[in-house]
């Protein structure tokens, strides 16, 4: 009988060691990137793992923002985006 409790103590160790390498493995792998990123400001894709740095609309088609509050908003946003960036 001890023979038997013995195998079966090893099992569920195993079965407990590959869960936390699963668990590890995920969050490494998927979860910890992701807060990296949100963390920094940016926009996370789960899809492809991607990091992106958003980027305003009036930017990409130079139209101007009518509301005032709303555009010196975007405008502080974007100097600060640009201090943030690396010098190429």
């Amino acid at each position: 009988m001890s023979r038997i409790i013995d195998r079966l103590k090893l099992v569920f160790l195993g079965a407990f060691v590959l869960s936390l390498v699963a668990i590890f493995g995920y969050h490494g792998y998927y979860v910890w990137p992701a807060e990296r990123c949100e963390a920094q400001g940016d926009w996370w894709d789960p899809d492809g793992r991607v990091c992106a740095r958003p980027v305003l609309i009036s930017d990409i088609t130079g139209r101007t923002i009518p509301e005032r509050k709303a555009a010196e908003a975007a405008k502080a946003r974007a100097e600060a985006a640009a201090a943030e960036a690396p010098a190429p």
